[in-house]
């Protein structure tokens, strides 16, 4: 996620991120570098899998920092708004989509962790067709293939976390 637009958190998740953040900024950057430095020891380092793996296991710990300092800093805490029959961040919506009902998440990505619910992000095709629409309303968003599907809100409901 890169991304400067607020993202809509629980403060559960928010919690759950900033502590996901804390351990990887103190236990694991030090576990990494301990790693780093006893596969270094080994030897050789161009024929050192352990060293290259843990490496490219610190370059990715460095990317979900960075990831989950933006997310924190972008965040909007608050509870999931109350359903007024309109699409909006932080809504179940249920809408037939290409002929087939279904029942999701209008939120970041993020969120997926907090709900068994498929998470629709505003960012995604569905997700800017539908952001608005109204119960009994329609719209088409484009498919990969050029198609356009057809979705239709049936319902909106209040998140609980």
């Amino acid at each position: 996620m890169t991304t400067s637009e607020p993202v809509w958190l629980t403060q559960a998740a928010y919690d759950r991120f900033a502590e996901e953040l804390e351990w990887l900024t103190t236990t694991r950057r030090v576990e990494i570098a301990k790693e780093i430095q006893e596969a270094r020891e080994d030897g050789d380092l161009k024929e050192n899998a352990g060293y290259h793996a843990a490496k490219d296991e610190q370059g990715q710990i460095e990317s979900r920092i960075v990831e989950l300092e933006a997310l924190l800093k972008t965040a909007e805490v608050r509870e999931a708004p109350e359903a007024k029959g309109v699409v909006e961040l932080g809504t179940v919506v249920e809408a037939t989509i290409a002929g087939r009902p279904q029942k999701f998440l209008f939120a970041s990505t993020e969120l997926a962790s907090e709900t068994d619910l498929r998470v629709f992000s505003p960012e995604s095709p569905v997700g800017k067709a539908i952001e608005g629409l109204k119960i009994g309303e329609s719209a088409t968003y484009p498919a990969p293939n050029g198609n356009e599907i057809e979705v239709t809100i049936t319902g909106v409901e209040t998140f609980r976390a």
